[in-house]
């Protein structure tokens, strides 16, 4: 039963603390503002207001863009970079070291090598700089700056040195290069910036501290590169210094959602690094001698001629290859990283079908790589260091995802999987028959002659890119303008095809399993109603029995062979009892225990008519609001969490999840991504709604914020209908800001219980605290006594009785819920059942973590 619970997943509260309101005579003018999406005009102008104003509070940033840009100009940089001598006496690099200029490393970041170079640091610089001088202060952020400038600069100015001496080949070339730019003390100072951040942007932007310039490194491999590098590495090691002892720094994982952002930034990373390198006359990273395999590049005159040496086939295929770039058939040489930035679509959104397209493609990828290097004669040293180099990229990003393969379980529907089957076996049918079919009956403008059988042999190399054409050596070559036309498009139109089929699948909204029953249900819930937690029945992972008239349902989750229940049958009322029976009835059919878990009371009379067993597992609390007051003493709490709101400007917003700004919502993700770092747990599920079953446009977040638009806290409510209008609404999801206003759980719940009340609604549950309860109607029998203690020892990591004693604050009606089975010997299966359903994703790691929180 560990983690077993259903109530809102909230940080236990002590004291009272802040809140919003004015006196209790007056609080029907608390109620919360109801929000809606802004007009696109009204965004950007406020937008640009936002951003205006946080330049304004940077002078130091904009001093830094204003000189830097004079200089450049001055110097004539701009158009043509530093002329040598400028270069020689204020760039940084190993030369300018060995002549003595000591200056060098600060110099350097004064000017930079040309007009692309000003445009990406003045970018990085205003993303940098007022985050830095907002969170660091002005004369932190300077001396990170200039210090992180110094020491990257030697530092990688000193890799290059010790690599040259060690005879590796690519820091050899290098050697002699001199650069120039702020960016290498931009790097170390996002690097320490990061530690000042929420939890979610704090893993985001250290990853991309560490990403860019290792991509750059790794393809480009220029001086400054390493220099970047190695100033990010050292700003991260200050920041961790500087930070140290500080609470709200001690994570130990990510949420789901967050795991697979960083996954898909890592392959867009990995797709990126040829593009890049690409954009380089004089790239020379230890990657870019293989990233014509990743990106296909354009042959050289040399190697067109080289090639022409060899035999007039070969010299016809060289042309053939530069021809291709002259057409739209050039996108086929980046198809290899096209193919992977559609598919980091997929890994963020936590598709397991996009996973394992994913790995299928490493895995061809490297088999592809391997192809080619075993058929490119004797294998000798420098090969297989090219070799495993090339393998490299590969594999770790094959181990990357079977690493993290937990966090990818979001299932597409079958219908959605037959379709996309039928669009890419489609188009690789029509694409290979026009290539086939249409190259016989023009068969004289290949050379040599295409029979059916080479144009067979040649297909794969249509769709394949351009440098993968060693593969299939001799496939007919396209001399006339049909045959010409075929080459160029038959694959390139299959990829298209694929490509947007596939970002259409990831893209759409991920339904139910079975989508039609999940409808069904949701009408009839909607038309009925059930109980308080029955919303919960609409998330996805659920199963649905629906009785023969179909006027009542019960939905479940299979673990095993036990069909776990989510709370009670829903649908009409004088046939949610007889539904107990069938389901029962259902299941016996099939082999499965039945289980009826956190359900009301009349749900358990139900199944204690067929002589089932039962015992409470939680406490349900429900606040009446017609007479609803904030007044008396035993309300203090709240009205001062009310009035504190009101004095710190502190507001309450309604707002459904999808239309609320952008910045909103990045807010509410760095929240929960915080309180789910904080446990070091996974996060629970089943009837733990998470930032997913936030986008529901039945569900309402009520959010409270500043002045300055930053979200203390938020709540989410799901509606309990009857006769198919909302009644009564349940809570879900609750989330605070750790430095933020300390009251603001009370202060949302109070906000929108005034909200409701004034919208006519009958009552509001505070949902269940699990493993706790109140009351002591009933001689606790032996099962009862031993939920009682695990619910005292799991205290100390999930509070579950202080989320009890949390509600009381609210004056409301307790109401027990209850676990129906039954079979006593099936309790063993029914126990690991509940708790694989709440922690399906728990590893051994983290089993031991919490053993050990238990036992201290």
């Amino acid at each position: 039963m560990i983690g077993v619970g259903f109530a809102p997943t909230v940080e236990r509260e002590r004291g009272t603390g802040p809140g919003r309101g004015r006196a209790a005579d007056q609080d029907v003018d608390l109620a919360p503002v109801t929000r809606t999406a802004e007009p696109r005009p009204q965004r950007v102008r406020r937008a640009a207001r936002m951003l205006g104003g946080r330049l304004r509070a940077a002078p130091l940033t904009l001093a830094l863009l204003a000189g830097l840009w004079t200089l450049g100009a001055a110097t004539g940089s701009l158009a043509d970079g530093p002329h040598q001598r400028l270069l020689a006496r204020a760039g940084v690099g190993l030369p300018t070291l060995a002549e003595g200029r000591w200056w060098t490393p600060v110099t350097s970041m004064l000017w930079c090598s040309g007009i692309g170079a000003y445009v990406f640091t003045s970018l990085l610089l205003l993303l940098v700089g007022p985050a830095a001088e907002r969170r660091l202060g002005r004369l932190r952020t300077l001396v990170v700056l200039v210090g992180g400038q110094v020491v990257g600069t030697l530092l990688g100015a000193g890799l290059v040195e010790f690599g040259s001496s060690a005879g590796e080949q690519w820091t050899g070339a290098v050697a002699d290069q001199i650069s120039v730019g702020p960016g290498v003390g931009l790097f170390a100072l996002a690097g320490v910036l990061g530690y000042r951040l929420t939890v979610l942007w704090r893993r985001r932007l250290h990853l991309l501290v560490l990403l860019v310039p290792l991509v750059m490194t790794l393809y480009v491999g220029h001086l400054q590169s390493v220099q970047r590098c190695a100033a990010a590495l050292v700003g991260l090691g200050v920041g961790a210094l500087l930070s140290r002892g500080r609470p709200y720094l001690r994570t130990h994982r990510s949420s789901h959602a967050e795991t697979r952002v960083l996954v898909a930034l890592c392959l867009v990373a990995a797709a990126l690094g040829p593009l890049i390198a690409s954009l380089y006359d004089n790239a020379s990273g230890p990657f870019n001698t293989f990233s014509e395999l990743y990106f296909s590049h354009r042959l050289s005159p040399e190697e067109v001629a080289d090639f022409c040496a060899m035999s007039a086939h070969d010299c016809a295929r060289a042309h053939a290859v530069e021809r291709i770039f002259d057409t739209p058939g050039w996108l086929m040489a980046a198809l290899f990283p096209g193919l992977l930035l559609v598919l980091a679509e997929g890994l963020r959104r936590g598709l397991r079908f996009a996973w394992r397209i994913t790995v299928a493609a490493q895995l061809l990828w490297g088999a592809l790589l391997a192809w080619l290097y075993l058929d490119a004669g004797p294998v000798s040293g420098d090969v297989v260091q090219y070799f495993v180099e090339a393998m490299a990229l590969p594999l770790l990003t094959t181990g990357l995802l079977l690493a993290t393969r937990q966090r990818f379980r979001v299932r597409l529907a079958g219908r959605a999987v037959r379709r996309l089957a039928w669009v890419v076996g489609g188009a690789a049918v029509l694409s290979s028959a026009a290539y086939v079919g249409l190259g016989r009956l023009v068969a004289a403008q290949f050379e040599p002659g295409a029979t059916v059988r080479r144009l067979m042999h040649g297909l794969p190399a249509q769709f394949l890119p351009p440098a993968y054409n060693d593969l299939t050596p001799d496939y007919p070559i396209a001399v006339g303008p049909v045959a010409l036309f075929l080459e160029t498009y038959c694959g390139l139109a299959f990829w298209v095809v694929t490509l947007g089929a596939l970002l259409s699948v990831f893209r759409r909204p991920v339904l139910h399993t079975d989508a039609t029953a999940a409808a069904r249900a949701r009408a009839l819930l909607s038309t009925h109603g059930g109980g308080t937690l029955s919303f919960i029945t609409t998330w996805d992972g659920n199963h649905y029995w629906f009785d023969e008239h179909g006027r009542a349902a019960v939905a479940y989750r299979l673990v095993g062979t036990v069909a776990l229940t989510t709370g009670d049958p829903f649908g009409a009322p004088d046939a949610r009892a007889c539904a107990v029976a069938g389901f029962a009835r259902y299941c016996d059919a099939r082999g499965w225990m039945p289980c009826f878990y956190s359900v009301s009371a009349e749900t358990r009379a139900a199944a204690a008519q067929l002589g089932w067993r039962s015992v409470q597992v939680a406490e349900d609390t429900v606040v009446p609001l017609p007479e609803l007051a904030f007044t008396g003493r035993k309300w203090q709490d709240i009205r001062t969490a009310l009035n504190k709101a009101g004095k710190q400007g502190i507001t309450a917003e309604w707002w459904a999840y999808h239309e609320a700004p952008i910045e909103l919502r990045e807010q509410i993700r760095a929240i929960s991504e915080e309180w789910v770092s904080e446990k070091g747990l996974p996060e629970m599920g089943f009837t733990l709604g998470g930032l997913e079953e936030l986008d529901d446009p039945d569900v309402r977040v009520l959010i409270a914020v500043d002045e300055e638009r930053t979200v203390h806290g938020l709540t989410s409510w799901m509606p309990v209908y009857e006769n198919g209008v909302p009644v009564g609404w349940t809570l879900d999801f609750m989330r605070r800001r750790s430095d933020g206003f300390r009251g603001v759980n009370e202060f949302l719940i109070a906000s929108a219980a005034l909200g409701f009340k004034g919208e006519g609604a009958r009552f509001l549950s505070l949902s269940g605290a699990p493993l706790a309860r109140t009351g002591q109607d009933e001689e606790p029998n032996g099962l009862q006594r031993m939920l009682d203690w695990m619910g005292k020892v799991l205290e100390p990591v999930y509070g579950f009785r202080s989320l009890l004693a949390f509600k009381a604050k609210f004056q409301p009606e307790y109401r027990p819920m209850y676990m129906a089975y039954p079979d006593p010997a099936a309790l063993p299966g029914i126990t690991r059942a509940i708790g694989k359903a709440y922690l399906p994703h728990l590893t051994a790691a983290q089993g031991v973590r919490l053993m050990r929180k238990l036992s201290g």
